[in-house]
């Protein structure tokens, strides 16, 4: 038996890592095409109601809700409350400290220890708040338009879950 033969399924597994398996074709492209689809339904109804309505982190939760919809981080209570909670943190720190980029980085840690505290785990949830305290948006337009945006998100990861082949969402509400 020759070294190379012993070295190379070594050398795979050090290549492997403990990163999950690949995603299958078939999920791949449901996920892709289900997270397109509705990412491109928040940017249409947003420029008929000339308002923004997606967001950069809506983008991150569209890919959480559409590729792993068991992960409790995709969930509607963290989804929805996640973002939620994070731009009223947002709010919150614009108003006491202003909009500079440290006060960004406050408002995104203090959304990171919020989102524990309430159990609503939400990762792009935390660029919400950044986004609030640099941008100063109008509090009541911007958290009516988010929370539309996240409800047909999960809207959308019920709808992608239907087919028989598709994994169900949500895991649970609340």
């Amino acid at each position: 038996m020759s070294s190379d033969t012993t070295t190379r399924p070594a050398a795979r597994r050090l290549l492997a890592g403990r990163a999950p398996a690949p995603a299958g074709r078939r999920h791949t492209v449901h996920a892709t095409t289900s997270a397109l689809s509705v990412l491109l339904l928040l940017a249409a109804t947003g420029a008929v109601l000339h308002e923004p309505l997606l967001i950069p982190p809506l983008a991150a939760s569209a890919a959480l809700v559409q590729s792993t919809p068991q992960l409790p981080l995709a969930q509607p209570r963290s989804l929805i409350g996640g973002h939620l909670l994070s731009a009223l943190g947002g709010y919150l720190v614009l108003a006491t400290c202003g909009d500079s980029t440290w006060a960004a980085a406050l408002a995104g840690g203090l959304a990171l220890g919020t989102m524990m505290i309430t159990r609503t785990p939400h990762s792009p949830a935390a660029a919400t708040a950044v986004i609030v305290v640099l941008q100063s948006p109008a509090p009541l337009p911007f958290l009516t338009r988010l929370l539309a945006s996240t409800l047909l998100l999960v809207a959308a990861g019920i709808i992608a879950g239907r087919p028989r082949h598709a994994p169900r969402y949500p895991v649970y509400w609340w």
